[in-house]
């Protein structure tokens, strides 16, 4: 026998082949499918080419539920990096600020001995002239960059700021106080550069006096108690 097919063998005739087009989108409507729709169509004998009145369809399509999802979790991805982001700059701000403040109070801490001497210049007055012009403007410029002096007289004494080298007691004070400054206090924001040197005084109570005894002269003394030598 001539033509493909050796001796003996039979020719088979076409097979149904089932088409399965699960594309969301209807070609035709343009509208979006409820259920994909199967179409049953031959394949040619030698299993080459699309089916008479078919198309080849890929069956790796990802259905629209997947991609909905795999959208949804890289947006959550997103905004997770942009808050770790937004976190991120808000740690180096601050990390700037107090590096910058630190820097600060360092440079201030350096100048405390010289603010002591400007200080007893001026409670000796010896500041004056162009040491006073300068001394202002030191004071001035560190004032505005943040250090602030505490300790006077008469405020209320509290360990975490004030250095007691001195200790006495008076009726006069309701609360340990400080009486005496020997040396400003200072600070830079919120951190202490150096507490204030002061002496304290306690509250002592007032010593009750005891009532004196009235003797009317009118009212004869009592004698004496007689010894009994018996």
């Amino acid at each position: 026998m001539s033509g493909n097919y050796e001796e003996g063998e039979g020719v088979r005739p076409e097979e149904p082949v089932i088409v399965r087009d699960r594309r969301k989108i209807d070609p035709e409507t343009g509208e979006l499918r409820e259920e994909p729709i199967v179409e049953d169509a031959p394949r040619p004998a030698d299993g080459s080419g699309p089916p008479a009145g078919g198309e080849i369809v890929d069956d790796a399509v990802t259905p629209a539920s997947d991609v909905e999802k795999e959208l949804a979790e890289r947006t959550a991805d997103l905004q997770r990096v942009q808050a770790e982001y937004a976190n991120y700059r808000k740690r180096v701000d601050r990390d700037k600020v107090a590096n910058t403040m630190a820097a600060k109070a360092s440079l201030a801490n350096e100048l405390l001995p010289l603010l002591d001497d400007i200080e007893r210049a001026e409670q000796h007055g010896d500041l004056n002239g162009a040491f006073k012009a300068v001394a202002d403007k030191l004071v001035g410029t560190l004032q505005r960059a943040g250090l602030e002096s505490f300790g006077s007289q008469g405020e209320p004494f509290d360990p975490s700021v004030h250095e007691a080298v001195q200790h006495s007691t008076s009726p006069d004070v309701s609360e340990p106080t400080v009486t005496t400054v020997l040396r400003r206090g200072y600070k830079f924001g919120d951190r202490v550069l150096r507490p204030a040197m002061v002496a304290v005084t306690d509250h002592e109570p007032e010593q009750e006096e005891r009532p004196e005894t009235l003797v009317d002269p009118a009212e004869p003394a009592e004698p004496p108690a007689r010894e009994d030598n018996n």
